[in-house]
């Protein structure tokens, strides 16, 4: 029976439908799976139980039985006070944790009147020069009441500063501040390229950054190791875990280089992956994934507190699965994705809103994304046990197939001399270009299939409102930073900066020396400058 002709037992008669028998990873799909799939599985050892080694089944005892995700929205337009608005909208619609988006001038250490900066100012996230700004965009929310994540990388040291110098001036208990800072420059270098210093430098903020936390804001956690950049480039699912773990193991080493003991920090290390349209293949990813974390430290870090075998993650629907054609459709793809995370055991939650291939997202639709992830989280029964997938055959064979092709990335970036050297050869970067060409090609030719795009289309579509940034707001942000150095302690200012340049040079954690920066009113371009000075700026190498 196991073994008889599927096309027999479908409904009159008729022919399966035909898809594409394999993942998006190119991983073979069996039209039937049996308990053959997984001989010589060990349930202890590679499935196991939530909260215990090796965390396959999630990184928490009770899961979502005890508290669900994090519902966190990620917002930030034009300057403090829209963005402010924005996150008061959606904390008084129910959101629990802020996610903030910096433009790319904040982004790349540029001040807002800097010639580079020119029409960019506040378009992709919110404007950020000062401390000023920083104050504008929490004014009214208690940082002490909430979990703030702040998606930023090279700048990264000068955000989680001015944070810390906010709380202060609220009077907070930095001890009980709670959130993240993305602070993953690898990726940048491989897929993003919103860096500024050469990686060594990079990596020495980093692990300056992981020893200063420790000691002052226990609770944040200082990096996100982000797979989810390298998703939107184009990578397949196996890619994604394999280059995110291997840029963990990178941060890994260069703390422990740098004198840290791995379970001082390896316990706030998190993670933050895309949720993609492959359904199970996601929620094998994710399962493949906090598996393979927990073996690597437990065995290659020998790490010895369990907190440092776990695998925590955020999660954020794929914006690059968004279209611009019958946009509403994006609504039910954003859909599929919470729900792969949430069956595949995520920590937090971003759901992307279905205008975002046109705009930033309009109130209402941010507001329909939040509300997606509230009716997973209240209505679906998803959240009702724990690990529900878990002994199917298929998602546990489809698990095992992931950890199995990742390892098999890992073992070729070990022999190349670790994840640094592959990326400074181009071969994450080539391995994510071949995998996005592959995809558009089979997009081209109609064997994958996009609703809307390539199959399904229709001839008029009706426009959808979108959010428009006031273009006013990029002058009144330029005249607010200028204002700024002409009314500071201009002394106190320099001192500051010529501070962060020595440490820089000298070796000295320059977190403090930031933090110090930060309060004298220097801004994030002049901070970046005086690393700048020390550290040089990258210069990408081509790849053919």
């Amino acid at each position: 029976m196991a073994g008889s002709d599927l096309k027999s037992r479908t409904p009159n008669g008729t022919s399966a439908v035909a898809l594409d028998p394999a993942t998006s990873s190119h991983i073979p799909v069996k039209a039937l799976y049996t308990p053959a799939d997984l001989k010589g599985s060990d349930y202890e050892g590679e499935i196991g139980y939530p909260g215990e080694y090796p965390f396959t089944r999630g990184v928490q005892a009770t899961m979502y039985r005890g508290r669900l995700w994090t519902m966190r929205q990620y917002a930030g337009m034009g300057d403090a006070e829209e963005s402010n608005k924005r996150y008061k909208y959606l904390l008084a619609h129910g959101t629990t944790g802020l996610s903030v988006a910096f433009d790319l001038p904040t982004q790349m250490g540029m001040d807002s009147d800097h010639a580079l900066a020119a029409g960019e100012v506040g378009k992709v996230g919110v404007a950020i020069d000062s401390i000023e700004d920083m104050e504008r965009l929490f004014d009214g929310i208690e940082l002490t009441k909430i979990s703030t994540s702040m998606t930023i990388n090279a700048t990264g040291s000068i955000l989680l500063a001015l944070y810390v110098a906010v709380a202060r001036r609220q009077g907070a208990d930095l001890r009980k501040l709670s959130g993240t800072v993305q602070n993953d420059v690898l990726k940048e270098y491989i897929a993003r390229g919103t860096y500024i210093y050469p990686p060594q430098h990079a990596l020495r903020v980093i692990t300056d950054m992981f020893a200063w936390t420790k000691e002052n804001v226990p609770e944040w956690n200082t990096i996100s190791i982000s797979g989810y950049h390298m998703r939107e480039a184009g990578s397949t699912a196996v890619q994604e875990v394999a280059f995110t773990l291997g840029n963990g193991m990178a941060y890994v080493e260069a703390a422990i280089k740098a004198g840290l003991n791995v379970d001082e920090f390896a316990p706030r290390l998190s993670f933050f992956f895309n949720a993609h349209n492959n359904f199970l293949e996601e929620v094998a990813k994710f399962r493949a994934a906090r598996r393979m974390w927990a073996r690597i430290m437990r065995e290659h870090f020998k790490a010895k507190n369990p907190r440092s075998w776990m695998l925590r993650f955020h999660t954020q629907t794929a914006g690059s699965t968004l279209t611009a054609q019958q946009p509403e459709n994006n609504i039910v793809r954003t859909a599929i994705q919470a729900l792969a995370a949430v069956l595949g055991g995520t920590q937090s939650l971003h759901t992307n809103s279905y205008d975002e291939a046109l705009a930033l997202p309009t109130e209402q639709a941010a507001r329909i994304a939040l509300r997606t992830q509230q009716v997973i989280a209240y209505e679906s029964g998803a959240p009702q046990t724990i690990d529900p997938l878990a002994g199917s055959y298929y998602v546990e064979a489809l698990t095992n197939e992931i950890e199995k092709r990742a390892a098999e990335y890992l073992g070729k970036i070990e022999v190349m001399g670790g994840m640094l050297k592959a990326i400074e050869r181009g071969f994450v970067q080539q391995e994510i270009q071949n995998a996005a060409y592959e995809y558009q090609q089979s997009v081209d030719r109609e064997e994958a299939i996009v609703v809307g795009v390539n199959r399904f289309e229709v001839e008029e579509e009706k426009p959808i409102p979108i959010q428009k940034i006031d273009p006013a707001l990029e002058s009144k942000q330029i005249e607010r930073v200028r204002a700024l150095r002409t009314r500071r302690d201009a002394g106190s200012c320099k001192d500051a900066l010529q501070k962060v340049e020595d440490a820089a040079r000298s070796g000295e954690n320059v977190m403090p020396r930031i933090v110090e920066a930060v309060e004298a009113y220097s801004t994030v371009g002049e901070i970046s400058d005086a690393m700048r000075r020390v550290f040089g700026e990258y210069k990408e190498a081509v790849v053919i």
